[in-house]
């Protein structure tokens, strides 16, 4: 019987330091978030960054906080319901960091008598700080303790045509009414290196912009080139103007070189250029969270505001999308009859 493994990211079980605490060491102890041996990793994770994080993190959870809980697993949770009544086969929701684990979901499908499972990671690009380990912890979990169970992996969808139409048509809905000045496509930051180790080729990847240009294995796997490709996708369906869109990268750990330009100097850029009014999209994300709703929604607008800036929108993410929906119901009724996934 097949089945479908819906994964996210996860989150603290509440917005306390006690809770995310210990989410904040699953996940950075995660060795494709942080990429050094373990001994350093866990000096700085455990002897450096916990001892300050936590608190910090907990108030930036507070401010975007739900009543009925951490939005991305309430917006998770929603997505993964209507998915389920839309497609009509057992689908499961894990997060691969915190109390909702991928190990509980790939149970509850077991119960159901799933015994072939589609692995969906809720990320529309590769990363091996995303899309990665989530693979690789499913696969763990599954021969470690559903040795029976078969798993197909949904590749990274950033430029399937459906998608970028779902997706293009939720932002000229954000877009309505709001007299732009330019369009922000803000995407998740990783560390330069997370780039050149994901390069199969080992040569390819230079993060200059020219080797995305020439055609490579290695764009299966580049994080960088794939969110250049979706603004570039975007913008065509939209039929942005050229010079009122562009690319950046947020959230990032001090001490290393991370993807650029990052978003926070650009909102200061954009702003002093006399960009008044600013639309900021995630793509990135699939379902709003912290990095969107705190560092975006909030303290973006902030930002861009003190630069001179006067109008701000952020644009929500996909989240329980009736198209967006309706759309990962279509993959997985072409899997389950076809043995087809988006392309």
């Amino acid at each position: 019987m097949k089945g479908v493994l819906l994964v996210n990211l996860g989150s603290p079980d509440s917005p306390t330091a006690k809770d995310v605490k210990p989410y904040l060491d699953e996940f950075l102890m995660d060795e494709r978030v942080i990429d050094v041996p373990k001994i350093l990793r866990n000096i700085l994770v455990r002897g450096i960054i916990l001892q300050t994080r936590p608190k910090k993190s907990a108030k930036a959870y507070q401010k975007i906080w739900w009543e009925e809980g951490s939005p991305l697993i309430v917006i998770s949770e929603r997505f993964a319901k209507k998915v389920r009544l839309a497609s009509d086969i057992p689908v499961a929701l894990g997060m691969r960091y915190g109390s909702m684990t991928i190990k509980n979901a790939l149970q509850e499908l077991k119960e159901q008598g799933v015994d072939e499972v589609l692995l969906v990671p809720l990320y529309p690009h590769y990363a091996m700080s995303s899309y990665e380990t989530v693979v690789v912890k499913v696969l763990e979990e599954q021969q470690q303790y559903f040795p029976e169970m078969q798993v197909t992996t949904m590749p990274a969808f950033y430029k399937s045509p459906e998608y970028i139409k779902v997706l293009a048509n939720s932002i000229a809905e954000g877009l309505k009414g709001f007299d732009y000045d330019h369009v922000l496509f803000s995407y998740h930051g990783i560390p330069e290196r997370h780039i050149r180790k994901s390069d199969p080729t080992r040569f390819h990847c230079k993060i200059d912009g020219s080797c995305c240009k020439i055609n490579s294995v290695a764009h299966n796997t580049c994080y960088r080139h794939q969110c250049y490709d979706t603004t570039e996708l975007v913008k065509a369906v939209l039929q942005l103007p050229e010079d009122k869109v562009s690319t950046s990268f947020q959230s990032r750990l001090a001490g290393d070189p991370w993807l650029k330009p990052y978003t926070d100097y650009e909102f200061e850029r954009l702003a002093k250029e006399g960009k008044k009014k600013l639309a900021v999209i995630t793509p990135a994300f699939v379902s709003d969270c912290l990095e969107t709703l705190e560092e975006i929604a909030m303290e973006g607008k902030e930002q861009f505001e003190e630069a001179g800036g006067e109008d701000y929108k952020h644009i929500p993410c996909l989240n329980d999308n009736d198209a967006w929906v309706s759309l990962m119901a279509s993959w997985i009724r072409d899997w389950e009859t076809k043995q087809m996934l988006p392309v």
